[in-house]
C-alpha cells in the first residue's frame, strides 16, 4: 500500500512559523524573529490549521499555548525540520567547515564549557563552535528543531524529554552567595529565617532549579522573601550582589570561580536537597557529526574533574 502523500500545500514556511510561535508563545514575537509582519504570521498559522483541520493553539489566554493536537504536531514538525537542517549541513560539509552548535545553561557556561571549547579547538578540528545560552526550555526547543546539536545543563522534567536522551556528567547543588563582608557572614548561628531581612535574587519560574529552590525554602519555613528579583543573567546577578546586601540563589557552577577568587562568599547553609544531575541532552533520532562527537568527548573529559 502506497504511503499517503504529504499535502503539497504545506510549505516549509508553515513549519518554521508554527515552531517559532510555539517557542515564543506569541505571534507578534515570532513575526519579529522571522522578520515578517504580524498579519503574515497570523495568516500562515491560520492556513496551517485549516490544512490540518485541527486547532494548534489555545487562544483563550494571554500567551498562546499548544493544544493537544499542537503538541503532537510540534514533535513531528520539529523532528522534520531538524532532519532537513542536518541533511543540508551534511551535504555542505565538503564546501565549508563544520559548525558545532551547543546550547548551554549558564552554570556549565561558566564551569566546564571554557575548558571544553579550548580543548576542542586545540584538537586540530576544522570546525567552528557556536555557543547559545538561555533557560532550559528555550534550549530544548532549539534542540528539537535542530538549531543546536546538543544541550549541556540540568536534566529537564520527564515530560520535556520525549525524543531526547540524557547522559549524566556530574551533580550540582544550588548555593546562596553574598558579597564579601556581608552581615550574614558574621552571624554565629545563621539560619534561613534570616533571609527575610535582605533582598533575594532568584532563578526565573521557568528555570530548572526554581522548583528545587522553592521546595527548599518552603521546607525551611521561608515563605515571604523581600523584594525578590528574578533573573537568568549571570552578569547582572554577579554585579548586583557585589554592590548590595542581596542574597543570590544560583547553581554552584555559576559562582564557583568568584568564590575561589574571593569575590563572593557562600552562606553556611546545607542545600544538599537541591543537588541534581548535569549532563548532555541530545536527540534520539539524529546522528552527530564527527566534530560534534569530538566536542562531546571534550566535555566529558572536563566534566570528569567535577565528580
Amino acid at each position: 500500500m502506497a504511503k499517503r502523500a504529504i499535502d503539497p500545500r504545506i510549505k516549509l514556511r508553515h513549519l518554521a512559523c508554527f515552531l517559532e510561535v510555539a517557542r515564543l508563545k506569541s505571534v507578534v514575537n515570532a513575526a519579529d524573529a522571522l522578520n515578517i509582519s504580524q498579519p503574515a504570521a497570523s495568516k500562515t498559522i491560520q492556513e496551517l490549521e485549516e490544512l490540518l483541520g485541527s486547532p494548534l493553539f489555545d487562544r483563550s489566554r494571554r500567551n498562546l499555548f499548544l493544544t493537544p493536537y499542537g503538541e503532537v504536531f510540534y514533535r513531528y514538525a520539529g523532528t522534520s525540520l531538524a532532519a532537513l537542517r542536518q541533511g543540508v549541513d551534511a551535504a555542505s560539509q565538503g564546501h565549508e567547515d563544520t559548525l558545532v552548535k551547543v546550547g548551554a545553561l549558564p552554570t556549565v557556561s561558566a564551569l566546564i564549557l571554557p575548558q571544553a571549547v579550548h580543548a576542542f579547538t586545540q584538537d586540530g578540528q576544522s570546525a567552528r563552535t557556536r555557543i547559545v545560552t538561555g533557560p532550559n526550555a528555550y534550549l530544548l526547543s532549539l534542540l528539537r528543531t535542530g538549531d543546536v546539536d546538543l544541550v549541556i545543563g540540568r536534566m529537564a522534567e520527564p515530560d520535556a524529554m520525549l525524543g531526547f536522551s540524557f547522559e549524566h556528567l556530574y551533580s550540582e547543588r544550588v548555593v546562596m552567595v553574598v558579597r564579601m563582608g556581608h552581615p550574614l557572614l558574621r552571624e554565629p548561628r545563621f539560619n534561613l529565617g534570616m533571609l527575610d531581612r535582605y533582598q533575594t535574587l532568584l532563578p526565573t519560574p521557568d528555570s530548572v532549579i526554581r522548583r528545587l529552590v522553592d521546595r527548599m525554602l518552603l521546607a525551611n519555613g521561608v515563605t515571604n522573601l523581600r523584594d525578590e528579583v528574578e533573573t537568568v543573567s549571570n552578569a547582572f546577578g554577579r554585579a548586583y550582589v557585589r554592590q548590595t546586601d542581596a542574597v543570590w540563589l544560583i547553581s554552584e557552577g555559576v559562582v564557583a570561580g568568584d568564590v575561589a577568587d574571593g569575590q563572593l562568599a557562600l552562606l553556611p547553609v546545607d542545600t544538599s536537597e537541591t543537588i541534581g544531575p548535569v549532563g548532555l541532552t541530545t536527540r534520539t533520532d539524529t546522528t552527530q557529526s564527527l566534530a560534534a562527537l569530538t566536542f562531546i568527548q571534550a566535555v566529558r573529559n572536563v566534566a570528569a574533574g567535577q565528580r
